[in-house]
C-alpha cells in the first residue's frame, strides 16, 4: 500500500471515530501515519491518480451518453417521491426478503436484522471498508461499496434472497449512484477525487472525470428535471455543480457557516424546489433552490449533522445529528425545525425509513449499534448491537420505481 493510501485509510478510520475515541488514539495514529493522518483536510498536493482513468477537472473521456438522461415522468406534480410513498411496491419488489443490510466499516462485514423482531439473523463479508449498501436502479440488487484503496469494489446482493454475490474489484467505491435513465452507474471514487461511470450489467468503465477542487467528493442528488448534479466535497468545505449529460461543472460553492466545514447528505426535498445539504462542522443544513444555482438558507439542527431522509407523506425531513446523538425534525413547507428526538448517549449516521415510514432506521456510528425510531411518536424502539463501525445501512424492500443510489434514493 502507498504512502498516501495509507494516509486515506487513516483519514477515513479517523471520521468514524468520536472525539473521546479520536484523542485517546492520537498518540498511536501519529506514530504510525505521520501528524497530519487525523485531519479532515485532503493532502496538500491533491488526490490519487491513476493512468488510465485520470482526466483534467470536469473533463470526462470516453463515449457520453447520447442526449439528456431523463427520468421517467413523476405520477403525481409537486412530488418528485410521489411513486414512494407506503402500498407501492413495484411487482419485482413484493416478494423480496425484508432485511435491514448494516455495513460495518471496521470489521469489514454485513449483519442481517429481521425488521419484524429486530434481531440479527446473519452476516457476510462486505469487501474491505464497506460503507454504504445501494439499491441498483431497477431494485433487484443491492450493493455493498466497499472503499479501502486500491481493494475496494462492490458486493452484489440479491434483493429476492438477501444472499451475496461474487466481489466486483473497482479500486475504490465509497458511494454508488445511477444516471437518470439507469444506463450507467456512478462509482463515487472518494479517494482519487473522480466519478467513474461503468456499464453496470458488465461494470466496464464508459467514461470517468476528475475533480481536484471537490477534496471528499461524496453524497450527491439531482434537480427534479435531471439536468443537474448536486455534489458535495467533504474534505472542501464546497459544493460542485454538474451538468448531468455532459459532467461539465456548472458552478461551485464555497461554503460559509463554518470555516472547517463537512458537506455531507446531499438531497432534493420532495416539492423539487430546494436541495438541503447537511454539514457535520456547521452543524446545521445548508438550502439551495432546486437548481442549486444560488444558497438560500441554513438551518441549524444539531452537532454533526450528516444524513437526511424524508417522510413519505412528503412533509416533514428527518436530520440526524451524529455528534450529538440526536435528530432534527423539520417541517418543509417552512424549512423550520419542529422537535428533536433524543438518542442517549448514541450517534445516529446514515439509513432509511421502513416500507411503511413508520420507523425510522439509523446507523450508530461511534457505538457499534442501530437504531429504530418511530416517526410517529419519535420513541426510541430498539437498539441492536451489530459490527464495528456501522455506516449506510438500506432497508428493504422500499416501495418506488427507480433507484437513483446512495442507502435509498428511490423515486
Amino acid at each position: 500500500m502507498t504512502l498516501f493510501a495509507r494516509y486515506r485509510l487513516f483519514v477515513r478510520y479517523c471520521k468514524s471515530m468520536s472525539r473521546r475515541q479520536l484523542l485517546a488514539a492520537v498518540p498511536i495514529l501519529l506514530l504510525l501515519a505521520g501528524p497530519a493522518a487525523c485531519t479532515s483536510r485532503e493532502p496538500a498536493k491533491g488526490a490519487l491518480t491513476s493512468p488510465s482513468t485520470a482526466a483534467p477537472s470536469g473533463t470526462a473521456f470516453g463515449p457520453l451518453v447520447a442526449g439528456m438522461p431523463t427520468y421517467p415522468t413523476y405520477p403525481t406534480a409537486g412530488n418528485v417521491y410521489a411513486a414512494a410513498v407506503p402500498g407501492r411496491l413495484a411487482g419485482p419488489v413484493r416478494g423480496d426478503r425484508p432485511m435491514v443490510y448494516v455495513p460495518n466499516t471496521k470489521s469489514n462485514d454485513v449483519w442481517l436484522i429481521d425488521p419484524a423482531t429486530f434481531k440479527v439473523v446473519g452476516q457476510f463479508a462486505g469487501g474491505p471498508e464497506p460503507q454504504h449498501v445501494v439499491p441498483s436502479y431497477d431494485l433487484r440488487t443491492l450493493y455493498v461499496a466497499s472503499s479501502q484503496v486500491p481493494q475496494g469494489g462492490l458486493v452484489p446482493i440479491d434483493a429476492r434472497t438477501g444472499r451475496p454475490g461474487r466481489f466486483i474489484k473497482l479500486g475504490d467505491v465509497y458511494n454508488l449512484y445511477f444516471t437518470p435513465d439507469g444506463k450507467q452507474a456512478i462509482v463515487v471514487a472518494e479517494a482519487y477525487q473522480r466519478l467513474d461511470f461503468y456499464d453496470p450489467t458488465t461494470w466496464r468503465l464508459v467514461r470517468s472525470a476528475r475533480f481536484p477542487e471537490c477534496g471528499g467528493i461524496n453524497h450527491m442528488d439531482y434537480s427534479a428535471d435531471g439536468r443537474t448534479m448536486f455534489f458535495s466535497c467533504e474534505f472542501a468545505n464546497r459544493m460542485l455543480v454538474l451538468d448531468t449529460a455532459s459532467l461539465r461543472k456548472l458552478r461551485d460553492f464555497q461554503l460559509t457557516e463554518a470555516a472547517d466545514g463537512m458537506p455531507q447528505d446531499t438531497r432534493l426535498t420532495p416539492d423539487g424546489q430546494h436541495f438541503l445539504v447537511a454539514d457535520m462542522h456547521a452543524n446545521g443544513v445548508y438550502v439551495f433552490d432546486g437548481q442549486a444555482s444560488r444558497q438560500t438558507g441554513f438551518i441549524r439542527t444539531g452537532r454533526g449533522a450528516h444524513g437526511i431522509y424524508f417522510s413519505r407523506d412528503a412533509r416533514l425531513a428527518y436530520v440526524t445529528n451524529r455528534d450529538e446523538g440526536s435528530v432534527t425534525v423539520l417541517d418543509l413547507a417552512r424549512l423550520k425545525p419542529t422537535t428533536t428526538w433524543r438518542i442517549p448517549g448514541g450517534s445516529p449516521d446514515m439509513g432509511g425509513l421502513s416500507a411503511d415510514g413508520k420507523q425510522l432506521w439509523l446507523s450508530g456510528r461511534y457505538n457499534d449499534e442501530v437504531y429504530v425510531l418511530s416517526t410517529e411518536t419519535g420513541k426510541l424502539l430498539a437498539r441492536i448491537p451489530v459490527g464495528r463501525g456501522p455506516h449506510g445501512l438500506a432497508v428493504w424492500p422500499q416501495p418506488g420505481r427507480y433507484s437513483l443510489g446512495h442507502t435509498g434514493n428511490i423515486r
